[in-house]
């Protein structure tokens, strides 16, 4: 099945937020500098930063309060990832104040406690201990040439959960596979992502604990980079397969949508501006685009 970008364009248009219109430029834009389109992604990103250091404002959309949160800021720093801007002046900024939050072994919440003043997602609750943020945090920090106590106290926390792997569910997998792709040590990195396969089902998906009725995280959630170490776990004919549904699952307005559960008008847009987008990259690394070059 062929994609309509024209059509999934069109939708982001309509739907998506400025920040991700600007992503989509910068990934898709014909005749667009790709340096003057990540410069206008780093100026959209700056609307929902902090004085403390973090992203707030919804960035993450299913924290809708201004304070900032460690959901969004590793979204934030996702982003700066792909559009090659881990070298902002911002992320030092970021990575204070992650080890500002984070508890004393290392470990990142999931979510803090001042999300309880405003509306959020049901599942988005603060809970003891770290989370698999972590994973995720140290990840992208560590690529970003960050250097603190705090990434040396989390980098060891994280493989201390990865010594009891039968604990790990579907979003600390995904992250775990994410800290696993980007650590230096890749002998211990590629054995543990061996490990690691016996929570994938046969599919190539690991199904979401407490989530709605089906959900799960398919292969090119948990390992969405075409020639990445946990790309091991899967075959070809698996990505293949998972591709051709990808393609498949465009909705007649143009857009993706998600599985988790919808919870506001506002959570629902950008959602599924967020995942349309998601979508398209993912298409455009492995080729699936016809014309679209892979990105930074």
């Amino acid at each position: 099945m062929t994609v309509d970008l024209a059509a999934a364009e069109r939708f982001l248009l309509e739907n998506a937020r400025l920040l991700d219109r600007h992503r989509y430029a910068h990934a898709f834009g014909v005749g667009v500098d790709r340096g003057t389109a990540a410069a206008a992604v780093v100026v959209a990103l700056r609307a929902y930063l902090n004085a403390d250091g973090g992203f707030g404002h919804a960035l993450e959309p299913d924290v809708r309060g201004p304070l900032s949160e460690t959901t969004a800021t590793l979204h934030g720093l996702e982003v700066l990832e792909e559009v090659g801007r881990l070298d902002e002046p911002m992320v030092a900024g970021l990575a204070s104040y992650v080890g500002s939050v984070a508890d004393a072994d290392g470990g990142v919440p999931f979510v803090l406690p001042g999300s309880l003043r405003y509306p959020r997602g049901p599942w988005m609750e603060p809970v003891e201990g770290g989370s698999h943020l972590t994973f995720g945090l140290a990840a992208v920090l560590r690529t970003a040439g960050q250097e603190s106590p705090w990434l040396d106290a989390a980098e060891e926390w994280c493989w201390r959960r990865l010594a009891v792997l039968d604990e790990l569910s579907s979003y600390w997998v995904k992250y775990a596979l994410t800290f696993l792709d980007a650590h230096p040590d890749e002998g211990r990195a590629r054995a543990t992502i061996a490990a690691l396969g016996a929570l994938v089902d046969d599919d190539g998906s690991v199904p979401v604990a407490g989530g709605t009725e089906g959900e799960r995280l398919d292969l090119l959630t948990l390992a969405p980079r075409p020639g990445t170490r946990s790309r091991a776990l899967f075959t070809d004919a698996q990505v293949a397969a998972a591709l051709d549904g990808l393609e498949a699952a465009q909705q007649p307005d143009g857009g993706w949508t998600f599985d988790w559960l919808p919870w506001s008008p506002a959570q629902t847009t950008e959602w599924r501006g967020l995942v349309t987008l998601r979508a398209l990259l993912v298409l455009r690394d492995h080729g699936r685009l016809p014309g679209a070059t892979t990105g930074a």
